[in-house]
């Protein structure tokens, strides 16, 4: 008879599938109801806004058209997680995953959120789905540059789900440029001009049609919902002025992607810090990913595109994420490019 042998980092995925699959069931009997305040929304529909176009209406009528919404939602944890569990092992799982160093702790923590999100209706569920092709399309054996434009288009066709999903190929084009431009601190460069970059779109739709990006999402968001969310962003100088909205993305992008104001803020709460540590050590082994991968982009071409798309996707989230919590979440339904970007090495090696 021959012996079925799993090497130990399929093993420890499987190990963490299952404990995270247990947790994603029970997570109903143990979470505050202020978590499922989104769910609601989706499974009550009490504005009648269920269509085609929209995060909350296409939602709405996604899990309507599934019936999903009428399930228990221990249920749809047995069906939202092993999914994407599937879509993420089908990515690839590195080969030293069952090691401890901190890349996978980060991930773990990562899976324990996604265990979280996937028990219930959520848009993340959606996310997921729509992202998880961009991995696959760079496994393909379709040439360099067919996969570099059926991502980007396919990136913005998203923007039916949620409109600012249309600036990620723009600020991706504008990392590619920044790219030929010598600097000292070619990472530190191409972030600082991506966000000059996005002060200038904000600043366009601000002429157009009368108000601000970050302005129009994030603050409005906070001045009405300030009270209710303790790790709201809010920018300590107005951006009404354009002056005020040129700080609040740069301050917006930092309180995301590097929330060490979060941790300093929220000493007594210990949730809130464990997961702005998380925030912060996932946006530094990213960052310190693609400092080296600038060096010699030449080489390592397909691994900057794809570099470039989670970075244009942390700086959209810089211009509108209104908390904290809320950029943790969405980060989860941008998984599969987080989790592909992260073992990019390995995964280089299957194509």
């Amino acid at each position: 008879m021959q012996k079925i042998i799993i090497k130990k980092n399929k093993l420890w995925f499987f190990s963490l599938f299952s404990v995270f699959l247990i947790l994603s069931t029970l997570t109903i009997f143990i979470l505050p109801d202020r978590y499922f305040n989104d769910t609601k929304i989706i499974v009550i529909d009490k504005y009648k806004e269920i269509g085609w176009i929209g995060s909350y209406p296409f939602a709405i009528m996604f899990y309507n058209i599934t019936k999903l919404k009428y399930l228990p939602f221990f249920v749809i944890a047995l069906i939202q997680f092993p999914l994407t569990s599937y879509i993420l092992y089908k990515i690839g799982v590195p080969n030293n995953f069952h090691k401890f160093n901190t890349k996978n702790l980060v991930m773990i923590v990562a899976f324990f959120l996604l265990g979280i999100y996937m028990s219930m209706p959520t848009k993340e569920f959606i996310t997921f789905l729509l992202f998880s092709s961009i991995p696959f399309i760079f496994q393909s054996k379709i040439t360099n540059r067919k996969k570099i434009i059926f991502s980007l288009l396919l990136i913005a066709s998203f923007s039916f789900f949620r409109a600012y999903y249309l600036l990620i190929p723009i600020f991706v084009v504008g990392f590619y440029l920044i790219s030929f431009i010598h600097f000292e601190k070619k990472t530190v460069a191409t972030i600082f001009y991506g966000l000059i970059i996005a002060i200038f779109l904000s600043f366009s739709h601000g002429i157009v049609k009368g108000e601000f990006l970050s302005k129009l999402t994030r603050q409005d968001y906070a001045d009405s919902n300030g009270n209710g969310v303790n790790t709201i962003i809010i920018s300590p100088i107005s951006q009404d002025t354009w002056y005020g909205e040129a700080f609040g993305i740069f301050y917006g992008y930092t309180s995301v992607n590097f929330p060490i104001g979060q941790i300093l803020t929220h000493l007594l709460t210990p949730q809130v810090i464990v997961f702005a540590i998380w925030e912060l050590l996932l946006f530094s082994i990213l960052f310190i990913r693609f400092s080296r991968c600038l060096k010699n982009k030449k080489e390592n071409i397909m691994e900057f595109w794809i570099f470039s798309i989670l970075f244009s996707y942390f700086m959209v989230q810089g211009i509108f994420e209104p908390d904290l919590g809320t950029s943790i979440r969405h980060k989860i339904g941008f998984l599969p490019i987080i989790y592909f970007a992260m073992y990019y090495e390995h995964f280089n090696r299957k194509t």
